[in-house]
């Protein structure tokens, strides 16, 4: 039988690009976006889509069935900086959809899960350099904390019920074609519009504060090799630890000048510096790369490269309209 997807939360930074991937796999019409509003008119265009608020389980349910659903990507969240604002709000999203879809692979309503979890899991007493698959996880913020007690539930119901549920944890996501939802890492997105519209950028994190990134290719290629990969393979069903560059606001600066040499750029640290500074700086992710054969592809000067190319001919085109 052939496979039939869900996205919760299809109109997110990474669903947006992961619906219009998995539509090419699979076929249009067998991935079925969703969210609590309408998306983009390429999204809406380009296969089904429901209206679901990920915390309803009836809801979810009743387009499972409806579309003969067997797997579910619940990229559904709260992201760091925005779930600070609003802890309950962001406890209650984070958890709530992922309990809601574990649920219905115990019922066996679908086959497979995907629920993406975050470098956010560590901590201030994790090590920071090469972060190791199995360690410290004491978490500063909601988010964070929502994402520990998240791979757990999902260890959980694949012990006990046998759950196909799979997990990332994701570095900070960088793409030139979908705007950021309110992450600490949102910086390094904003940077190269910035760069491109103004010339100049204002970073709210320290100049030399070093991070776990990733371009958005190799995330999407990421999630979809990780979900295709055979049960056996998949050894870890907290989560898995990703990793492919890491780099400091003062490095992505010095990329950008390569293209557009006037670029300038000031520090002016925010509430986001302390989550930044709670989080690893180098992710090993050897565990990921052994078990299911994960490579990443882009590196920060082939990356930015792409999307300095990508944004200033969407620019040329803008200003021909």
């Amino acid at each position: 039988m052939s496979d039939t997807i869900l996205i919760l939360g299809a109109c997110g930074q990474i669903g947006t690009e992961l619906t219009q991937k998995l539509r090419s796999i699979y076929g249009k019409e067998n991935v079925i976006a969703s969210d609590i509003r309408e998306g983009n008119a390429e999204m809406m265009s380009s296969g089904p889509f429901e209206i679901i608020d990920a915390t309803n389980q009836e809801q979810i349910l009743g387009v499972i069935q409806k579309y003969k659903v067997t797997q579910v990507y619940l990229m559904a969240a709260m992201l760091s900086a925005t779930a600070e604002k609003y802890p309950l709000k962001g406890w209650d999203l984070n958890m709530t959809s992922l309990l809601a879809v574990l649920e219905l692979a115990k019922e066996k309503h679908i086959q497979k899960v995907y629920w993406p979890s975050s470098m956010a899991a560590f901590g201030p007493t994790s090590p920071k350099m090469n972060t190791p698959q199995q360690t410290i996880m004491e978490p500063s913020t909601v988010y964070g904390i929502s994402k520990v007690a998240g791979e757990h539930w999902c260890n959980y119901y694949h012990e006990k019920y046998g759950v196909d549920v799979r997990s990332i944890r994701y570095p900070g996501i960088i793409s030139w074609k979908t705007l950021p939802g309110g992450g600490t890492t949102d910086y390094a997105v904003d940077i190269y519009f910035e760069a491109i519209e103004k010339g100049t950028f204002e970073c709210f994190l320290s100049e030399n504060t070093r991070l776990p990134m990733m371009y958005m290719d190799d995330a999407i290629n990421a999630t979809i090799q990780l979900m295709q990969a055979d049960a056996e393979n998949i050894k870890t069903r907290t989560s898995y630890n990703l990793a492919a560059i890491s780099f400091t606001p003062k490095e992505i600066a010095e990329e950008i000048r390569k293209y557009i040499p006037e670029f300038t750029i000031t520090y002016n640290p925010d509430f986001r510096q302390a989550i930044a500074d709670s989080w690893p700086q180098v992710i090993d992710d050897s565990v990921a790369r052994k078990d299911w054969g994960w490579r990443h592809q882009f590196d920060l000067a082939s990356m930015t490269k792409d999307i300095i190319t990508n944004l200033q001919a969407k620019a040329e085109e803008s200003a021909e309209v």
